[in-house]
């Protein structure tokens, strides 16, 4: 039997190590990311020879990750399909990616089905372009970014440290409160606070805009590995017009062109989330799906 457990800042440096072996792009597999929704997902971790498990649910609705890590990949799996059957469940990978679906289909062979859905793919972006934004496809970037310019003559740009990131919180709890909607973003905030509070724990980097000294944009993510940096989150008010896109081109001239690519994650099937994500042209387009043990 598999022993999860929630996890823990002092997790870090053991799912880290397991994570340096991960054969995908996926957003999921990082460790700030695993911490800061483990609350809202329920998550739980286990180490288990040599590799990563992830379980996310309560006991009548498991899903898992793929085993990440270095070793017997077939028995790792075995392990999480025997975890899901006692307790009467159908083994559900989650997050399955092309090379993970070719790795579980070499070893269990038709055992596995397949779902997929578009509101579940990674945004993977080229790090140069997102800094650049040069080309006709990024023309109305540049505009909005002009005009905020010209608009706020006193804008600048600050790495996220101890002392300002108060203000990140009363940004986003101010945005919370602009958008009285039939959306709960308590978890989304609950995160956002769990990452704060374990920001330099974690390893995060990010970045902020002030405008006539108040800030008015936060962005913030973790490295994935040497070629990616994965985004999880980023706030600015909709009222002020290249608000977002300015955040996103200094952060990255800033602070990422030592990576190759840049995750900004999924848009979870929100159709203005999705035109947003489009709008930057994707390099990458990363597909995953679910699996459903049928062995």
């Amino acid at each position: 039997m598999l022993d999860f457990k929630k996890p823990v800042i002092e997790d870090k440096a053991w799912v880290d190590a397991c994570l340096g072996h991960v054969n995908s792009l996926n957003c999921e597999y990082t460790f700030g990311n695993i911490f800061v929704w483990a609350t809202s997902y329920r998550t739980g971790i286990c180490e288990y020879n040599g590799f990563l498990m992830c379980r996310w649910g309560r006991e009548n609705d498991f899903m898992y990750s793929v085993p990440i890590g270095s070793g017997d990949f077939k028995d790792a799996l075995e392990q999480i399909i025997a975890d899901a059957k006692s307790f009467g469940l159908t083994p559900v990978i989650y997050g399955v990616t092309e090379n993970y679906k070719k790795l579980i289909d070499k070893y269990f062979s038709g055992e596995f089905s397949y779902e997929y859905s578009d509101a579940y793919n990674d945004y993977i972006y080229s790090v140069d372009k997102m800094a650049s934004l040069s080309g006709k496809k990024y023309h109305g970037k540049r505009n909005h970014i002009t005009n905020f310019k010209k608009k706020n003559p006193d804008w600048s740009f600050e790495i996220l440290n101890d002392t300002n990131i108060p203000e990140c919180v009363a940004l986003h709890s101010e945005w919370i409160k602009n958008h009285e909607d039939d959306s709960d973003y308590s978890y989304e905030f609950e995160s956002v606070l769990t990452a704060f509070e374990n920001y330099e724990k974690l390893g995060f980097l990010g970045g902020l805009i002030r405008v006539g000294g108040k800030v008015i944009a936060y962005t913030m993510g973790e490295r994935h590995s040497d070629r990616l940096f994965v985004t999880h989150f980023e706030k600015a008010p909709a009222d002020i017009q290249g608000a977002y896109p300015i955040i996103n081109q200094e952060f990255t001239k800033n602070c990422l062109m030592s990576y190759e690519y840049v995750n900004r994650e999924e848009d979870l099937g929100i159709e203005g989330l999705r035109r947003a994500k489009q709008s930057y042209n994707p390099e990458i387009f990363l597909e995953k799906c679910v699996a459903y043990y049928n062995g």
